[in-house]
């Protein structure tokens, strides 16, 4: 049997020596490293009967934006396994739009963006530029704000949106579980299952369970958040964990990411 092709929809690399990442300092010094590509190969080089495609590199949220950039622009001429840069900017009609980049992160999330933030009209506007340009918006959001995410997400429904470590979910509560069925019927909307903690079997049964329940196959990604994901996991643990959910789907681990992102393998 030939080995299933993975296509790794999220990963981050830093090196703190020429880059600062201020969030670093709110964790507990689990992830207060630097991760280069290489450190990910080998992550997919242990797994059996896998092969490392790719992967989508998501931006860091440093100090220097601009400067990242750079970084993330030379990385990837450096590594062919490097398949798109997702990088940061603020989400307007007149965004700064790196020309290598395969689309737009606002991190939604962070302490600095205010509430509301993505129902400014300016934001909305900018989804609407994106989809122009056939750019996507990879989003992470505040779990108590995806109801605001979905209405302007609603308001541009042309546009392609990778919603990213299932709303970052805590809970499988009444709300969470609503505004997914809602994100559910957006045409152009896609998840990537990721971000939730392993340890605690039954609610990432019942977690997976409603995801494939509730949205369309092709609209699901596998991300492993490396290496963020050691705060809340393993690396081995989270793959497995797909692995066993999904059984070796190559639209799940590979074809679907391919279409969300306008990959060239």
């Amino acid at each position: 049997m030939s080995d299933l092709k993975v296509v790794d929809s999220h990963f981050h690399v830093w090196n703190l020596d020429t880059q600062s990442l201020p969030w670093l300092d709110g964790t507990d010094g689990t992830i207060t490293h630097t991760y280069k590509v290489e450190d990910l190969e080998a992550e997919y080089a242990r797994q059996a009967g896998v092969e490392f495609v790719g992967g989508v590199y998501v931006e860091v949220d440093c100090a220097d934006h601009e400067a990242e950039d750079k970084i993330a622009y030379d990385l990837k001429a450096a590594h062919p396994k490097m398949l798109a840069c997702m990088l940061r900017s603020d989400v307007s009609p007149w965004m700064r739009v790196p020309a290598f980049a395969a689309g737009i992160r606002e991190p939604l999330h962070i302490d600095s963006e205010p509430k509301g933030r993505c129902l400014e009209p300016s934001f909305v506007e900018g989804l609407h530029t994106l989809a122009k340009k056939g750019l996507p918006f990879e989003s992470c959001n505040r779990v108590n704000e995806l109801e605001d995410a979905y209405e302007a997400f609603a308001q541009a429904p042309e546009e392609t949106v990778i919603l990213n470590h299932l709303g970052n979910v805590e809970a499988l509560t009444s709300e969470w579980c609503a505004v997914m069925k809602k994100f559910a019927t957006l045409p152009n909307l896609y998840v990537k299952v990721s971000g939730f903690p392993t340890a605690d079997k039954q609610f990432v049964s019942e977690l997976l369970k409603f995801t494939r329940d509730t949205f369309d196959p092709k609209k699901l990604l596998y991300a492993s958040n490396w290496p963020v994901v050691k705060l809340y996991s393993s690396f081995d643990e989270h793959f497995q964990t797909l692995r066993d959910a999904f059984g070796d789907d190559e639209d799940f681990f590979m074809n679907n990411a391919v279409r969300a992102y306008g990959l060239t393998l």
